[in-house]
C-alpha cells in the first residue's frame, strides 16, 4: 500500500527538521563552550542601532523634547546598551546600572528607543534568576513611563503604562517558559544518564553473579572428581602390586570419572560462548536420581558410604541440586580430610511443602571448621541461602564431622 501524502510530507519534511536541530544544537553548545563571540556580537548590534538611531536623529520622531544635549544623549544611547554584555552573567546588576539611565532618557524627554532593551533584561532574569526578582524588576522598568507621564504628558498614563506592563508580562512569559522547557530537558538528560549509570551496574552486578555462580560449579565439578581420582590412584597403588587385577579396575574407575567431569566441564564452560544455541540447557543440573551415581564413585575411592531415606522427595529442581552439591562437597571434603579407615553415613528426610533436612556425618578427622580455607562451605552456605535455609557443619564431640542441610518449606508465591 502507497503511503498517503500526509506522510509523504511529513517524511520530506523529517530531515529538514533534523538538520535545523542540528544546526541549532550546535550553535547552543558552542554558545555554551564560548558565550564571549555571542554576547559581543548581540551587545554590538545594539550598540549600532542605538548610536545610529542617536547620530540619524531618529530619536526625534517619538521625542517628547528635542532639545538635548548631544552629549547627554550619546551617554544615554551607550549607558542603555553597552551594558547588554554582561546581561546573562549579571542581568540584575545591568539593569540597576541601565535604570538611572531610563529615568535620564525620561526626565530629559528624549524618550530614546534604546530604554526598551531593557525588556531584554527581564527576559534573562526570569530566565535565570528566582522569579520572585520579576516584582522589583517590573517596578524598576516601569519608574520611567511614570516620569515621563507625569513630565511631558501627551497621552494619558495608562495608554503609556499599560503597553510596557503587557511587555514586561510576554518577555518574562517567555523567560518562564524557556526556564521550564531548559530544566524539564536537563531533567530528562539526568535520569537518561542515571539509568544508563544504573545498567551498567546492573551488567556488573549480572556478570559478577555469572562469575560466582561458573566458580561454584567449577569447584564442585572438578573438586568432587579430582577427589575421587585421588582415592582411586592411592588404592590402585597399593593394590598394584599384590592384585593387578584390583588395579586394573582403579584405573578403569579413574578413567570414567575423568571423562565424567571433562564433559560436565565442556557444558559448563558453553555457557560462556558466545554462539546462539540454548546454553542454559546444556548447564549441568545433577538431581537426586544422580545420588547414586556419585555415590558409587565416592566408594570406587575407598569411602564407604550408607544412606538413609525417610519420606519421598517431592521438591523443586532448584533444592534438588542444592542437596545434590551440597552432599558432593560433603563427600569432597572427607575423601580429602577424612584420613584413612573413615566411613560416611547420609541420612535425608524430605517433609510437605518441599522441606527437606540432609545430615552427612564421618568418622575422620575432620577440616576446616569455618570454611576460610576454600570455596567449600561458602559455596554450600550460598546455595542454602537461596532458598531461606539453614547449614551447619563443624566436629562432632565423639569425632568426625558433621554436615546438616534444613531447606523449610516453600512459601507459594
Amino acid at each position: 500500500m502507497d503511503p498517503m501524502p500526509e506522510e509523504q510530507e511529513t517524511r520530506a519534511a523529517e530531515p529538514l527538521t533534523q538538520w535545523v536541530q542540528r544546526i541549532a544544537h550546535a550553535v547552543r553548545a558552542f554558545d555554551r563552550r564560548h558565550p564571549l563571540p555571542w554576547d559581543l556580537t548581540f551587545t554590538g548590534f545594539w550598540v549600532t542601532a542605538a548610536l545610529i538611531d542617536y547620530v540619524g536623529g531618529g530619536w526625534e520622531n517619538v521625542a517628547r523634547n528635542k532639545d538635548v544635549p548631544a552629549s547627554l544623549l550619546l551617554t544615554m544611547s551607550l549607558g542603555l546598551s553597552l551594558p547588554l554584555l554582561w546581561r546573562r552573567t549579571h542581568p540584575r546588576a545591568v539593569l540597576c546600572a541601565i535604570a538611572p539611565m531610563a529615568i535620564a532618557n525620561a526626565w530629559s524627554g528624549a524618550v530614546l528607543q534604546a530604554a526598551l532593551l531593557q525588556l531584554v533584561i527581564v527576559y534573562h532574569i526570569a530566565l535565570r534568576r528566582p522569579l520572585r526578582s520579576l516584582w522589583w524588576t517590573t517596578i524598576l522598568v516601569i519608574t520611567p513611563e511614570f516620569v515621563t507621564a507625569a513630565r511631558h504628558s501627551k497621552k494619558s498614563w495608562d495608554e503609556q503604562v499599560v503597553p510596557l506592563l503587557l511587555s514586561i508580562a510576554l518577555c518574562a512569559a517567555i523567560g518562564i517558559t524557556v526556564r521550564t522547557r531548559r530544566d524539564y530537558t536537563e531533567a530528562l538528560e539526568d535520569r537518561a544518564r542515571r539509568l544508563e549509570t544504573e545498567r551498567d551496574q546492573q551488567a556488573r552486578l549480572a556478570a559478577a553473579a555469572e562469575r560466582a555462580r561458573i566458580a561454584r560449579e567449577m569447584h564442585d565439578i572438578i573438586g568432587h572428581n579430582l577427589s575421587v581420582i585421588t582415592g582411586l590412584a592411592d588404592g590402585g597403588r597399593y593394590a598394584a602390586a599384590r592384585s593387578p587385577d584390583r588395579a586394573a579396575q582403579a584405573l578403569d574407575a579413574i578413567a570414567g570419572t575423568s571423562r565424567q567431569a571433562l564433559t560436565e566441564l565442556r557444558r559448563l564452560l558453553d555457557v560462556l560462548r558466545e554462539e546462539d544455541r540454548p546454553a542454559a540447557d546444556l548447564t549441568p543440573q545433577p538431581a537426586l536420581t544422580d545420588l547414586d551415581q556419585l555415590i558409587d564413585g565416592v566408594r570406587k575411592a575407598g569411602l564407604p558410604v550408607s544412606t538413609t531415606v525417610h519420606g519421598t522427595p517431592a521438591i523443586t529442581p532448584g533444592r534438588e541440586l542444592t542437596v545434590y552439591r551440597v552432599i558432593q562437597e560433603a563427600l569432597t571434603n572427607t575423601l580429602k580430610h577424612a584420613g584413612p579407615g573413615a566411613t560416611s553415613q547420609i541420612e535425608m528426610s524430605y517433609g510437605d511443602g518441599g522441606a527437606v533436612t540432609v545430615t552427612v556425618t564421618d568418622t575422620g578427622r575432620g577440616g576446616d571448621t569455618d570454611g576460610t580455607g576454600g570455596r567449600g562451605l561458602p559455596g554450600m552456605r550460598d546455595r542454602t541461602a537461596l532458598y531461606s535455609g539453614t547449614l551447619e557443619a563443624g566436629p562432632l564431640p565423639e569425632g568426625g564431622w558433621r554436615v546438616r542441610l534444613h531447606l523449610p518449606e516453600e512459601t507459594p508465591q
